[in-house]
C-alpha cells in the first residue's frame, strides 16, 4: 500500500479535484504568500547559521590564520593530502560531475561550520572527565576516550554534514546517492583546512615566535613539524565526512527512512573518528617501540594504516555504487533478428 498518499487520493479516479482536501498545490494568492514566506524563512535561517559561524570564526582568530601569508602557506601545505583524497572521491563519481561552484561553496561552508565544533568542544570539554569521575574511573585516559566518543566524534561529524545540508543537498546537482560522498569529502576538506590553520597558528604562538616580526623562512621552519602532523590528520576528516555524506545521499533518495539513514551515517563516521582520536597516541607508541622509529615516523605509519583501512571501506562503497550504476545503464542486448532452424533433435 502506498503510504505516501492519503486514502482519499489513493481511492480517487485521478480526475476528481482534491485540492485542499487530500492534495495541495500553489493556486491562490494565500498559497503564493505561504510559499514565499516559507522560502524566506528557510533562506533567513540558512543566512543566520552562516552569519553566526562567520562571527565565531572571527572571534577565534580564524581570519588571521587564513589571511597571514606565512600561516596560509603552511596551511596549504598541510591540506594537500586531504585535497588529494577529496579530489580522488570527486574523480570516482560515475554520475555527472559536480559543478566547481558547488564544491567551493561546500568547502567554504565546511570552514565556517567547523567553528561550531570549536565552540561546542570547548564548552563540553569536561564532560568525559565528569562522567569518568561519576563512574569511579580514571579521570585521565578514560575521561578523554569518553570525550572523544560522546562529544568530539558526533559534534565534528554533525557540523561537517551540516555544511552539505545547508546548500548542496537541496541543489539540483545533488542528483545521485554518491554525490553525498563527494560533497561530504569537500566539507571535510574545509573543516580540516581551518582546523590545521588554527592548530598551526596556536603552535607557533605557543613556541614564542612573534608572527608579526618573524621572517617567512623562520615561520616556515618553526611550523614544519606541526604542519607535517596536521597534513597527516587532514585526510581522516575527508574520509569520515565522505562516509557520513554517502548516507546523507542515500537518505535523500529514501525519504521514508531518511532519518535513520542519516543517523547511521553519523554513527559510523563518529565511531571511526573517535576511535582514531583514542588510539593514535597508543598506536604510534607501539609502532615506535617495535620498530625503533621516531615519534613522527611512527605517527605517520599508524595514520597510513588506520586511514588506509577506512579509506578502503569508503572506496568499496563508491565502487559498489559505480558497479550498480554501470549495470543499470548498460545497453540491453538487441533481440536476435533471426532464429535458427530447429534440428531433428528438437521438438
Amino acid at each position: 500500500m502506498d503510504q505516501s498518499r492519503d486514502p482519499v487520493e489513493r481511492a480517487s479516479d485521478g480526475e476528481t479535484d482534491l485540492y485542499d482536501i487530500a492534495t495541495w498545490e500553489e493556486r491562490t494568492s494565500v498559497d503564493g504568500l505561504s510559499v514565499a514566506l516559507y522560502r524566506l524563512l528557510v533562506a533567513s535561517t540558512r543566512a543566520a547559521v552562516i552569519a553566526a559561524a562567520f562571527l565565531i570564526l572571527v572571534g577565534i582568530g580564524g581570519l588571521t590564520a587564513i589571511t597571514d601569508p606565512q600561516i596560509g602557506a603552511l596551511t596549504l601545505l598541510s591540506a594537500l593530502p586531504a585535497l588529494g583524497l577529496a579530489g580522488y572521491v570527486y574523480y570516482t563519481d560515475v554520475t555527472d560531475n559536480e559543478p566547481l561552484s558547488m564544491l567551493v561553496v561546500t568547502f567554504l561552508l565546511g570552514v565556517l561550520t567547523a567553528t561550531f565544533a570549536a565552540v561546542l568542544n570547548s564548552l563540553l570539554n569536561n564532560v568525559g572527565q565528569t562522567i569518568a569521575t561519576e563512574l569511579s574511573l580514571s579521570i585521565g585516559f578514560l575521561g578523554s576516550i569518553i570525550f572523544f566518543y560522546l562529544v568530539v566524534g558526533p559534534v565534528e561529524e554533525t557540523v561537517k554534514l551540516l555544511a552539505v545540508r545547508l546548500y548542496a543537498y537541496s541543489h539540483r546537482s545533488f542528483n545521485a546517492v554518491v554525490d553525498g560522498a563527494v560533497y561530504g569529502a569537500m566539507a571535510g576538506l574545509g573543516f580540516a583546512t581551518i582546523e590545521n590553520a588554527l592548530y598551526i597558528t596556536r603552535n607557533l604562538m605557543t613556541s614564542g615566535l612573534d608572527l608579526g616580526t618573524a621572517g617567512g623562512v623562520g615561520i616556515i621552519g618553526a611550523g614544519s613539524t606541526i604542519t607535517a602532523v596536521r597534513a597527516l590528520a587532514g585526510p581522516g576528516h575527508v574520509i569520515y565526512s565522505a562516509i557520513a555524506g554517502y548516507y546523507l545521499g542515500l537518505a535523500k533518495f529514501n525519504k521514508q527512512n531518511a532519518g535513520p539513514i542519516v543517523i547511521k551515517g553519523l554513527i559510523l563516521a563518529s565511531l571511526v573518528h573517535a576511535t582514531y582520536n583514542s588510539t593514535v597516541g597508543i598506536g604510534a607508541a607501539i609502532i615506535s617501540s617495535l620498530t625503533g622509529l621516531g615519534s613522527l615516523p611512527s605517527f605517520l605509519v599508524y595514520v597510513l594504516i588506520y586511514d588506509g583501512i577506512f579509506g578502503l571501506y569508503l572506496i568499496g562503497k563508491i565502487r559498489r555504487y559505480s558497479a550498480a550504476y554501470h549495470t543499470a545503464h548498460a545497453p540491453s542486448e538487441p533481440a536476435s533478428s533471426f532464429s535458427s532452424e530447429p534440428t531433428e533433435f528438437e521438438d
